[in-house]
């Protein structure tokens, strides 16, 4: 009776995913194979749950039948029970809403800023609501399985003859399903992913096999063999020279070109939060939501083609501060002690003054650990601003480029500056001291239609935009400003509907999590032009330390996009929970996965694929070539890229 419970709950669980977040254009017919993997995979979970009882019941002592004493001892397992199995699937919800993947050991990463996490979380959603939800249920079924024990007990109680097979057999049929129903070979996660579509391998898992068998992942590890395997097509894609080569050395020497600047120019990096291009005016989104940003693009050096190597902060101020994509699964690198020691072109800035900006918190994701591989930087966080928090992610971003400023004014020598906001994301406040910031007003249709969820996402990135001006009204008044080069690129992007603006790739690849605007904007030092090949978040140091009249060191994957000649256009992208890699080129977007045999060439400029299946091979064959030498450079650079 309970095995058959708990098998009504998980199913109720998995339709209310499919209910809530299906895919347009798929059907649900589709979905069945799923449903029945995922009834494989809650039959083990259910037994993992009962073993326990149907086990220790052998013993009649400990039956839940013997004494009231038992009988409320399990009680309390089976709520207990109830309540971790429910609330999996909350926390599911919550991460499938936001992220479109199941819940993964990538969220102990926010357990562990544990205090940070319950505050963004308390502030974002109707926690009180939630927790009322949760409990009301596990009373209710708590009831159920009550009334269940009282009904067993009065068969027993009716002369029906206890009989040792019987529990035998149901022992038996729970150590079935916890190898795997149905089949002669033991259950595992990765069969979800031979169903060859994302969304239908996350309906056929439930969170807790999700969750668990990830955990795994969280160690960082790499094949030595397998990245000197690559080297030469490495070396290629970096354009080393032959002492590189002999030495199978990533590491270079850079001089300054002929079109670097003497002048010693500012540098200010500003990371954007949830900063994606489909969003923006650039994009040509009728929505028109960052107006003085593409006057800003149209007056500096636009990138209209950046892509971050994956989505989320940690990983991609991590890949702009080292120049290496975050690879590592599960686990952000900035949390991992193995490491989130790095060398960074930024200590190359030689005589420079050098400072990071963050609102709220630098314990959040390690940003610390990760910022402190800048010889000699000053950290401005929470506690060190005269303006109030405006919420769990600090001061809001106007009064933090702001009070940047003021540093910069004070400074005697040249400065670069990280200032990383945090406004456009949720619980998406916008202070009411800002009260010449306009608030539009856009019907819910029109707002998808365009890639917002919701009315206050918009508010809040054309919020962004209202900052982006009040930083640089400020800026150009100060006598600093002539002398600055402002850095702009978005943290990562963010999946939604693109139909309207970009070709197909976008959407099914999932392309919009990672294209940003990147910007390099100095009016009176850069010749304005907007470029359209590809080009990578992990681009930006050397591209930058490329600009100004010095030498630096660059001993990673980023590369100078504006001085190299006849360079491979390409981005490298990974979406960990799915397990996908791929590289973006000014053509096509190829994936392949880790965990099957699955591998898809998009066109990114247009919806159809002008290719014959011989030249679709040949150009699959040589981006997979590229995108595995990327990948298994990067897992070795994470635990090998260290200064001397």
């Amino acid at each position: 009776m309970l095995w058959l419970i708990y098998l009504l709950i998980f199913t109720i669980l998995r339709i209310a995913t499919v209910v809530l977040f299906i895919p347009e254009n798929t059907h649900v017919i589709s979905l069945l194979p799923s449903f029945v993997l995922g009834f494989r995979y809650d039959a083990k979970w259910i037994s993992i749950l009962l073993l326990p009882i149907a086990v220790l019941s052998v013993y009649p002592r400990f039956s839940p039948f013997h004494s009231e004493r038992n009988k409320k001892w399990w009680s309390y397992y089976l709520a207990l029970a109830t309540l971790f199995v429910l609330f999996f699937f909350g926390a599911d919800f919550a991460n499938f809403s936001y992220n479109h993947t199941r819940i993964n050991a990538s969220a102990l990463n926010f357990a562990e800023d544990s205090s940070i996490s319950l505050r963004m979380l308390w502030q974002s959603y109707p926690i009180v609501w939630l927790t009322l939800a949760l409990v009301v249920a596990v009373f209710l079924l708590s009831k159920l399985f009550k009334h269940t024990h009282v009904l067993t007990k009065r068969n027993e109680q009716e002369n029906m003859v206890y009989k040792k097979r019987w529990h035998a057999g149901a022992v038996i049929f729970l150590l079935w399903c916890l190898y795997g129903i149905f089949s002669l070979h033991p259950l595992k996660w990765k069969d979800a992913f031979e169903l060859n579509d994302n969304f239908k391998s996350y309906v056929a898992l439930n969170p807790m096999q999700n969750f668990f068998t990830t955990l795994k992942f969280r160690k960082p590890s790499f094949d030595d063999d397998k990245a000197k395997s690559y080297f030469p097509l490495i070396a290629d894609f970096l354009q080393l020279d032959q002492k590189n080569i002999n030495d199978l050395d990533y590491s270079r020497q850079v001089l300054p070109n002929s079109k670097s600047l003497e002048s010693r120019p500012n540098i200010v990096l500003v990371i954007c939060e949830s900063f994606s291009m489909y969003k923006s005016s650039m994009s040509g989104n009728p929505l028109n939501t960052t107006p003085f940003f593409k006057q800003m693009c149209d007056s500096g050096i636009f990138f209209d083609r950046c892509f971050t190597p994956t989505f989320g902060t940690a990983r991609g101020v991590f890949a702009i501060v080292t120049g290496i994509p975050d690879v590592q699964l599960s686990e952000f690198s900035t949390r991992n002690p193995q490491a989130v020691k790095q060398h960074t072109i930024i200590n190359s800035f030689e005589d420079y003054n050098k400072f990071y900006f963050l609102g709220g918190s630098s314990d959040f994701n390690n940003f610390d650990g990760l910022i402190k591989n800048i010889k000699s930087v000053k950290i401005y966080q929470e506690g060190a601003f005269k303006a109030p928090p405006l919420n769990v992610w600090g001061i809001s971003d106007k009064n933090l480029f702001l009070e940047a400023e003021d540093v910069f004014s004070q400074q005697k020598k040249p400065f670069f500056a990280i200032v990383q906001t945090a406004d456009n994301h949720r619980p998406y406040d916008i202070p009411a001291e800002d009260s010449d910031f306009v608030k539009r007003n856009v019907n819910e249709d029109t707002l998808h239609k365009y890639g917002f969820e919701s009315l206050q996402e918009f508010q809040s990135f054309c919020y962004t935009d209202y900052c982006f001006k009040k930083l640089i009204e400020k800026a150009k008044k100060q006598s600093w400003f002539n002398n600055t080069i402002f850095a702009f690129v978005g943290d990562h992007g963010v999946e939604g509907e693109t139909s309207a603006l970009y070709p197909n790739a976008w959407q099914k690849g999932a392309l919009s999590d990672e294209h940003v605007p990147l910007l390099f904007y100095a009016p009176k030092l850069l010749t304005p032009q907007t470029k359209h090949e590809v080009v990578s978040q992990i681009d930006i140091l050397p591209t930058l330390a490329g600009m100004v009249h010095q030498s630096y060191t660059n001993t990673t994957l980023g590369r100078d996009v504006l001085n190299a000649k006849n360079k491979s256009d390409a981005a490298f992208i990974i979406h960990h929970d799915e397990g996908n890699i791929g590289v973006v080129t000014d053509n096509y977007y190829f994936v392949k996965n880790l965990r099957i045999t699955k591998e898809s060439l998009m066109p990114i400029n247009s919806n159809t694929l002008s290719l014959d299946k011989s030249q679709q091979d040949s150009v699959k064959k040589r981006l997979s070539q590229l995108t595995s030498a990327i990948y298994e450079t990067a897992r070795w650079m994470l635990v090998n890229n260290k200064d001397n």
